[in-house]
């Protein structure tokens, strides 16, 4: 058996959970830490407990990479307190940093990948009614509106701190949606069924896992000649960055949608799904796909071919991992 050389945090949930699966077909050798046990979790504790951070560290000392995916999330703003928050959203990350900064020589970390969200540019993706869409590349500056958004921002301050000090190379991926729950917005989630909603999502605010999982691969493959960065990583949009189209995606989404991608009318019609009527917000992800030689194949574009052909439009690998809850106990919507 090979010796592990990638630590995956959080690796009973789905980001994790995808990676500990897909890691060794793609040349890789994880291991994973969660506080849920699971097949895929080899550690079962907290990324905040410091000792058992450095017992994993050397306990593998062929560790060479990072993937740091664990997390509360925007479901357990809820449930949890500011103070658990911050306990692992920025203790946690900032225990694995410095863990994992403090390794030298042969046995140096050569990459730490930072799993973020979209979620942190918080009030920039919402324009009110009337206002062109938001285009949402790298250059926006963050307007976090909860605990959530506000932990991950910080932790990624916390990611450029340790890797300026240190000089380990670090990568931040702020991922957008990939989550196979049902929205957590009632209106949007009455306007239209399930996967009508998440297969237009694919162009502005959503990407299938298996695509996130290569993003990291990427990432992995990338830091040590980029050193620091951040990326969006969503699927490419179809859209075009014009005062006219942005104006356009605020009060008539469907025909643009047409319009980019011709074959989704069809498709869209076979199966009496609808268009959006309006879309608030275009993430940009050509940084990602430019600097970390990212390919994405789960596009809308991709994905309306394959329903065109009658098939799955989701990757094996979003399938596999299916629904990982994000409580012990159902509390809703997210949670199932």
């Amino acid at each position: 058996m090979s010796r592990p050389n990638v630590l995956v945090t959080g690796s009973s949930g789905h980001l994790g959970f995808a990676l500990m699966h897909a890691l060794p077909s793609l040349g890789f050798c994880p291991v994973g830490i969660d506080i849920k046990p699971c097949e895929t979790t080899n550690y079962v504790g907290s990324i905040a407990d410091r000792g058992l951070i450095s017992r994993i560290f050397a306990e593998n000392p062929s560790l060479r990479h990072v993937l740091h995916a664990a997390t509360l999330h925007k479901p357990h703003v809820g449930s949890h307190t500011k103070a658990e928050f911050v306990e692992t959203n920025i203790s946690g990350t900032l225990a694995l940093l410095e863990e994992a900064s403090g390794r030298s020589g042969d046995d140096k970390i050569e990459s730490f990948v930072f799993i973020s969200t979209t979620s942190t540019f918080g009030a920039a993706l919402s324009p009110r009614p009337g206002e062109p869409a938001a285009w949402i590349d790298e250059a926006v500056v963050p307007q976090p509106k909860n605990v959530y958004g506000v932990t991950k921002v910080a932790a990624e301050d916390m990611c450029y701190l340790v890797h300026r000090q240190t000089g380990m190379p670090v990568l931040v991926l702020r991922t957008s949606r990939f989550f196979p729950e049902q929205d957590d917005d009632e209106d949007r989630r009455a306007a239209m069924g399930d996967a009508n909603l998440k297969v237009c999502e694919l162009a502005y605010r959503r990407v299938d896992i298996a695509d996130v999982v290569t993003a990291c691969e990427c990432a992995m493959r990338k830091a040590s000649e980029i050193r620091w960065g951040k990326y969006i990583i969503s699927g490419p949009t179809p859209f075009a960055n014009t005062e006219e189209s942005l104006r356009r995606l605020d009060s008539d989404a469907g025909s643009v949608m047409r319009e980019a991608v011709p074959a989704c009318e069809k498709v869209f019609a076979d199966r009496n799904w609808k268009f959006l009527s309006r879309i608030d917000r275009v993430y940009d992800s050509s940084k990602a796909i430019r600097e970390l030689d990212w390919k994405p194949k789960y596009t809308f574009q991709e994905v309306v071919e394959l329903l065109q052909q009658g098939k799955e439009w989701r990757s094996d690998l979003s399938v596999k991992v299916g629904k990982r809850g994000y409580h012990a106990r159902p509390t809703g919507i997210y949670t199932a």
